[in-house]
């Protein structure tokens, strides 16, 4: 590996896993706030939510601005930006303080996974590209992870306040570590601007597959993973029990990357990524039927070994889909589809939870989205493997 190469990917890497660590530790201090401040099972929804809508908007802004002055300037002002804004968020006051710091770290998030994920796309080896970019999205368990030994040992002693400020102090390394990185080689030819149209005309089939793939996964995995502590808790868990299962359960995520990683150079881009999809459904639905612990965890753990793996299958296939004058407003777009999806997930599950809807049914709901999803990727989606090895720009 040369050593722009490594140092792309390595900052890139941390910056995920600590963006990772802050979205995560959202899921477990909606325990507490819920606790704490009094918060319904609506509020903590919106706060998913408002953190989802900043993605959104993020992902679009973020892609296009990358597409028009570089990768490398948005990718630092977009830590900025996330870092600043989690944190503020640990000495909110109340739910619309929060609310607001949750919409900002958004943003930040939200522009910088697409252009990441194009920025050591572009810097990668063609026989390597898949792997890399899925690779680096494993940077993102370890994040839950370390948000999940975050929460279980300091949350319940400490508050939710000092393990926000934990969380947010590593992205200063990640700043400095990106200082240095090179502009993407491809975006220094300054490749010609391409109207943002071409997406639904040029790449319309690319198109189509991407959005339907970008909303089911997002929908999904925001739906279910920013709920699962207060899911288990409430199956009849304590909070620190709640707490202990997410972790076990979101291990199982590196050897889903793991295995992704492998299978999109071995076996296809769209192959894997449509198994992966496909099996996230079955899970989902046996995760909503669970009661016992042992069938908890198992579930939960397939759950988080096959949704990860597919995030990771999709970050190395979605560059792929598009030439470099539309690669990040491509993958920026697509994403900001997806967060559509993500926004009314947490919202969703809140609702149907205040209704008191069986969680059977909630992730049923999740278990159509992803069929329909993975249907669509089927039909109109095309395999990039063999192309992307060929690609001269």
């Amino acid at each position: 590996m040369s050593a722009p190469y490594k140092k792309v990917f390595w900052a890139a890497g941390f910056g995920w896993m600590f963006d990772a660590m802050d979205v995560a530790l959202l899921s477990f201090i909606m325990v507490a706030l819920r606790q704490e401040w009094g918060l319904t099972a609506q509020e903590a929804g919106l706060l998913g939510t408002g953190n989802l809508v900043g993605m959104a908007i993020g992902a679009i802004v973020g892609g296009y601005m990358a597409d028009r002055i570089g990768r490398k300037p948005v990718f630092l002002l977009t830590l900025l930006l996330f870092g600043a804004a989690s944190f503020a968020s640990a000495f909110a006051t109340g739910f619309f303080t929060m609310l607001l710091f949750r919409f900002l770290m958004g943003l930040g998030l939200g522009a910088e996974l697409p252009v990441a994920s194009t920025l050591v796309n572009e810097f990668a080896p063609a026989e390597k590209r898949g792997s890399t970019v899925v690779l680096l999205e494993s940077f993102w368990a370890v994040g839950w992870i370390a948000a999940a030994v975050i929460s279980y040992f300091i949350i319940p002693d400490y508050g939710w306040r000092v393990a926000v400020i934990i969380g947010a102090l590593p992205i200063v390394y990640a700043w400095y570590a990106r200082r240095t990185i090179p502009e993407s080689p491809q975006f220094q030819q300054r490749p010609e601007q391409v109207p943002v149209q071409k997406l639904l005309t040029s790449h319309q089939r690319e198109t189509i597959a991407l959005w339907a793939v970008w909303f089911a996964i997002a929908f999904s995995y925001y739906g279910m993973f920013l709920w699962m502590p207060s899911v288990l808790v409430d199956k009849g868990f304590t909070m620190i029990k709640s707490f202990q299962y997410v972790l076990i359960m979101t291990l199982a995520q590196l050897p889903g990357y793991f295995a992704a990683a492998y299978l999109v150079e071995n076996w296809g881009r769209k192959k894997t990524l449509a198994s992966f999809l496909f099996m996230t459904a079955i899970m989902a639905f046996a995760f909503g039927q669970s009661s016992g612990t042992t069938e908890l965890l198992v579930t939960g753990a397939l759950l988080s070994f096959f949704n990860l793996g597919a995030w990771g299958a999709l970050y190395a296939y979605t560059p792929e889909n598009y030439p470099t004058p539309l690669r990040a407003t491509g993958a920026g777009v697509a994403s900001g589809i997806g967060r559509i999806g993500s926004i009314i997930a947490p919202y969703l599950v809140g609702y149907y939870s205040s209704l008191h809807y069986s969680y059977t049914f909630i992730f049923s709901i999740f278990t159509i989205v992803l069929f329909i999803g993975t249907a669509i990727l089927l039909i109109y989606g095309k395999e990039t493997r063999v192309a992307s090895a060929a690609r001269a720009n």
